[in-house]
């Protein structure tokens, strides 16, 4: 069962997570949406590769597929679905589906138990994200909402190969596999807006987006998902996963605060079933727990 104080820590990086929304709107405000993302992994890799070793328990096939499906399937596939027109903030909250997606495939593949409770706690969060989604009274399109599925399905995959190869060192296994993520972002974007968007890079930096970037990769990044990405190789799926459907209600409450967006009693509601889905989610084991007790001391 995971300790409190590591779920705590992972209770913050959502918190930094959802934030960083502000920090992205900062970024585009100058800078193309590919080009900031390929700008962020670039930084992640360089120059700090020189000084790390690749991590020696990883093999470079890992580094390959976490790079990849973390630089195009999750962040390049999120910034071309709100190119087509999806929300920031829903792009944020139908991410957080990556969730359900990492304890069904650590099911399948880990063998990881998923319990009555824990499917209760399931029905409460996707509740709670689907009244987020009515209360937001932002249009979305279906093109968009279908790609950031596909984003979260491929955090989720992520999730799963830090399961499996178990990283002794995380910032060197983020600092390498960003070697995979920063020439496939790049790739993709060069087939999409051709290079153009490449060759205007000197000119459309500001101090902002310049802000904005260096944030995006060291602490959202490597700091964030150095942290997680621990948790989640520490722990069952079931007992991590669940904290980063906090990350649309720290983006609601943050653009509150920053942005000055209007916070409804229905999004309050809404983030309120969110986090009664989560608490059964992680109190779970601690029942499944005593339930045995009860029934070892009645024999």
């Amino acid at each position: 069962m995971a300790k409190k104080v590591d779920l705590f820590i992972g209770f913050l990086i959502t918190v930094l997570w959802g934030g960083n929304f502000a920090i992205i709107e900062m970024g585009l405000k100058d800078l193309d949406p590919f080009i900031l993302t390929f700008l962020r992994f670039t930084l992640c890799a360089f120059p700090l590769v020189f000084f790390i070793k690749k991590p020696s328990n990883v093999s470079f096939i890992s580094l390959a597929i976490y790079g990849i499906f973390f630089g195009v399937g999750l962040w390049w596939v999120v910034n071309f679905a709100m190119f087509n027109g999806l929300s920031a903030g829903l792009s944020s909250v139908f991410l957080q589906f990556s969730a359900f997606f990492t304890i069904i495939l650590s099911f399948l593949f880990l063998k990881e138990k998923i319990t009555k409770i824990h499917m209760i706690g399931i029905f409460f969060a996707c509740l709670g994200l689907i009244m987020i989604i009515h209360f937001s009274g932002q249009e979305s399109t279906v093109k968009g909402i279908f790609l950031v599925i596909i984003a979260a399905i491929s955090w989720a995959i992520c999730n799963i190969v830090v399961k499996i190869s178990k990283p002794v060192d995380m910032i060197a296994f983020i600092v390498w596999s960003s070697l995979f993520s920063a020439p496939a972002v790049l790739v993709m974007t060069i087939l999409v807006k051709g290079w153009q968007t490449i060759l205007s890079i000197p000119h459309d930096i500001t101090i902002g987006s310049a802000f904005s970037v260096i944030f995006q990769a060291y602490i959202t990044t490597i700091i964030g998902y150095m942290i997680w990405n621990n948790l989640m190789k520490k722990y069952p799926a079931t007992e991590v996963a669940p904290l980063s459907l906090f990350v649309p209600i720290s983006g609601i409450i943050t653009s509150y605060i920053f942005l000055g967006e209007r916070l409804s009693t229905g999004k309050l509601l809404s983030a309120m079933i969110v986090i009664v889905g989560i608490f059964i989610f992680l109190n779970a084991t601690r029942y499944q727990n005593r339930k045995k007790e009860k029934i070892f001391n009645a024999v």
